[in-house]
């Protein structure tokens, strides 16, 4: 698969990165990670050893888009879990915030 990294296209295969990675040890996750085998890298270190470049010279989001669609698992940051969603509103404070009053709440109606 072709992919550009810090503005260098790359041919990458599932087996080439599975090869690069081959006895490297993973350092340890506080970002985003990929899982490669049985081991989980910080995306950072793993475009290291494939691309050979400096981690400075590249982000994670171009690394995890690459593994992503070589078939590899990829992992947000420990701790990025997506914040709640707000409750909906109900169909009067909807209308309410459409016309230009102050939201309801439960007491007023």
């Amino acid at each position: 698969m072709r992919c550009v990294i810090a503005r260098y296209p790359f041919d990458l295969t599932k087996g080439g990165v599975l090869d690069s990675m081959k006895g490297v040890t993973p350092e340890t996750v506080t970002g985003e990670s990929v899982t490669i085998g049985r081991r989980r890298y910080p995306v950072k270190q793993v475009g290291e050893v494939v691309t050979r470049q400096d981690r400075r010279d590249f982000s994670a989001g171009e690394v995890t888009r690459a593994m992503t669609r070589l078939g590899f698992t990829c992992h947000p940051a420990p701790g990025a879990e997506p914040a709640p969603a707000a409750p909906a509103a109900s169909p009067v404070e909807t209308a309410s915030a459409l016309l230009g009053g102050a939201p309801a709440t439960p007491q007023d109606l």
